[in-house]
């Protein structure tokens, strides 16, 4: 038995030491805001915090996340109190088909809890994100919007 802390609330898994962490959040906490994409770590649908990092959960062993804190999509904030990320996106209609969405929006998170007001280069370092429909300016124009430096 593993014992996770998804969004503030305790989890008993019993799963392998080396499922993928994604696996354990969507198939097994039922959590499925957190998408898979790709399985090799490159295209970040798959994002989730912990300890506040932005990690992808495709690729970590769920072993390693035991006695740290995991924030998914789900426990980013409450539905009536978006995060400001959230309700950027919504204001300025980032998503297209939005299966990316909500791993952009988990990095994005992660980011300016990092740099409050970060500049341009900030925001392309950090948002190494793929998204298929190309929603790359409407993406940043939402993180400036939510840092306030837009």
């Amino acid at each position: 038995m593993l014992e996770l802390n998804v969004n503030g609330a305790p989890h008993a898994l019993d799963v392998p030491d080396d499922m993928p962490l994604l696996w354990a959040i969507r198939d097994v906490v039922g959590l499925t805001g957190t998408k898979f994409g790709c399985g090799i770590a490159a295209c970040g649908a798959c994002t989730v915090h912990l300890d506040g990092a932005p990690v992808r959960s495709c690729s970590l062993p769920v072993a390693a996340a035991v006695g740290r804190k995991i924030t998914t999509i789900e426990g980013l904030a409450p539905l009536d109190q978006p995060h400001p990320v959230q309700a950027a996106w919504v204001e300025l209609g980032v998503p297209q088909c939005g299966y990316c969405q909500s791993g952009q929006i988990m990095a994005a998170a992660a980011l300016l809890e990092r740099k409050p007001k970060p500049s341009d280069t900030d925001i392309d370092l950090a948002m190494t994100n793929i998204c298929r429909c190309g929603c790359y300016p409407r993406i940043k124009a939402a993180i400036k919007s939510a840092a306030g430096v837009a």
